[in-house]
Order: structure tokens, then C-alpha cells, then sequence
């Protein structure tokens, strides 16, 4: 569905941002796109939307150019910017406006996660919402359009954390075998139990692109209270009750991902992780 190949892009000629960089995504998943700040994750997914264009290689989405934006993959792809787009429009009124762009848009379905969200009054203007309310408003449309694809750069930002909850249960809902969902998100703990392949972006490369079964295949998680012998730890933090540690599974153990512990790893010991995945 979403095909990088060997870009290159940069704000200026002498710095690159991304340097022959190659992506593949497939649809049936929810990808998480995760880094620092400043790593590129919106610049990439800007990329991805084609609202960026790399100075070398080629994106290909749906089949077609990204850079053309062509109104058959506009019209199948929605991208949820972290900057709310805020129309001086009343709630009930964007449907109105924006849905036509959308062949598969469904006017109930907006209306339905609109009440999942609580937002009970469509008479009122989107532009004079709290950024929360306006974030709710937002997704809620970019959900009832029934793209194939839904890109969304740090959507739970300035959502409070009931709401948080409730995202998860429509992305949860809305999520399906035809579909494709990428999410750029540097609050982990919001997303851990929704995202099923993890991308991690640092440097301008990508470390890791893996699935949940495919991470705790190639490493363990656990929690220790006695001491342990270091040279077999990849990455330790301390906690309350003893230490949190990431191991290679050499013995094939089942164990729970902690991913926000998993990211920590990387970025500590990204050299060895690259070879363990690689491997």
C-alpha cells in the first residue's frame, strides 16, 4: 500500500534528513512510527502524504505517485496533521464541506464516534474548540471517511486521558484486513495496546521494523528484583520493586512487550539491536 524506495530528503542541500531510505507497508496493520524529537517521523509522513518530495527515490501509495496527488489516492488517504486544520465551520457542518472528497465517507459513522467522544453539541464552531475538543472532532472525521489509509502524526496529543481510551476502542474498531493505519506517536504507553508493527526512527534511518510476535521472538522482557549479570543485559532501567531488563531470547521464552521499554533499548544500545533483528 505505502512504498518507499531508496529517498533522499532534506530542508537544504547540504543536509539530508533521510538518505536512501526504503519502507514498505502492507495493509491488514497498524503501524507505529516512533523517535526522538526531530528524528523526521512527520517530515516521513509527510512524505508518505505527499505534501514533501524527495529530492531523489520514489513513494509510492495505492499504486500511484505520491508527488502527483492524484484525486484517486487523495480520495483514499487521510492524513490527520498534529497542527489541527480548524475551518470556521460549525461541527455538524464539516460533513457538509469535506465529505464529497471522500467516496466512502459515511455520514453516521461520523456522527457515532462523535458521540464516543462526548461531543454532544454539533452546533458549535470548530475553530473556537479547545484543542482537545478539536482533536476529537477531527479524528472523529478522519475515521468516518473510510480511507484505506489513515495517516495520523501525534494524535493523542491534548487529548485527556478518558479520551485516550476511547481512541484506542474506535481505532481498535475501525481497523481491518483492507486497511492501513500509520500512527506517529512519542507517548508510547497511549498506543502500546493498539499498534501491531513497530517502526523506529533515529538518525535518519530506520532501526527497527518488526512486529509485536517478531520482538519478543528475538528478545526478552522482564522484570528482576536480585541483581543480574550485565553482560547478558541489552538495556536495564531501575523501578520501585528492582530493575525492568530487555535480553536476547536466546531460549525462546514468551514474555509480554513493554514497548516504551523496547524504544528505551534501542536508543541505548541501537548498534546491537540492529544486528539481533538483522540477524
Amino acid at each position: 500500500m505505502i512504498t518507499l524506495h531508496n529517498i533522499d530528503f532534506g530542508y537544504t542541500k547540504k543536509q539530508h534528513l533521510f538518505k536512501e531510505l526504503s519502507l514498505e507497508m502492507q495493509k491488514g496493520h497498524i503501524y507505529g512510527l516512533l523517535g526522538k524529537n526531530g528524528s523526521g517521523k512527520t517530515s516521513l509522513l509527510k512524505i508518505m502524504a505527499g505534501l514533501r518530495f524527495p529530492q531523489q527515490g520514489s513513494t509510492e501509495v495505492l499504486g500511484y505517485r505520491a508527488a502527483f496527488r492524484s484525486p484517486e489516492m487523495l480520495g483514499n488517504m487521510y492524513f490527520l496533521s498534529e497542527e489541527i486544520f480548524t475551518p470556521t465551520l460549525k461541527i455538524k457542518q464539516l460533513a457538509q464541506v469535506y465529505a464529497s472528497f471522500y467516496p466512502h465517507f459515511k455520514r453516521e459513522e461520523y456522527h457515532h464516534y462523535l458521540e464516543e467522544f462526548d461531543v454532544k453539541d454539533k452546533n458549535l464552531y470548530i475553530h473556537k474548540l479547545s484543542h482537545g475538543q478539536k482533536k476529537k472532532v477531527m479524528i472523529s472525521f478522519a475515521l468516518a471517511c473510510n480511507t484505506d489509509i489513515l495517516i495520523m502524526d501525534e494524535p493523542t496529543n491534548g487529548l485527556d486521558i478518558p479520551s485516550k481510551s476511547i481512541f484506542r476502542k474506535v481505532m481498535a474498531s475501525a481497523a481491518n484486513e483492507d486497511r492501513l493505519f500509520v500512527i506517529s506517536t512519542h507517548q508510547v504507553r497511549d498506543l502500546h495496546s493498539l499498534i501491531d508493527t513497530v517502526i523506529i526512527l533515529d538518525n535518519g534511518e530506520i532501526v527497527v521494523n518488526a512486529t509485536d510476535q517478531c520482538i519478543t521472538e528475538k528478545l526478552y522482557f522482564q522484570a528482576v528484583e536480585d541483581k543480574v549479570d550485565e553482560k547478558e543485559v541489552l538495556y536495564m532501567e531501575e523501578n520501585l520493586r528492582g530493575n525492568l531488563i530487555v535480553t536476547e531470547n536466546k531460549q525462546q521464552i514468551d514474555s509480554h512487550l513493554d514497548l516504551e521499554l523496547f524504544f528505551n533499548a534501542v536508543m541505548a544500545n541501537k548498534k546491537r539491536i540492529k544486528e539481533i533483528f538483522n540477524a
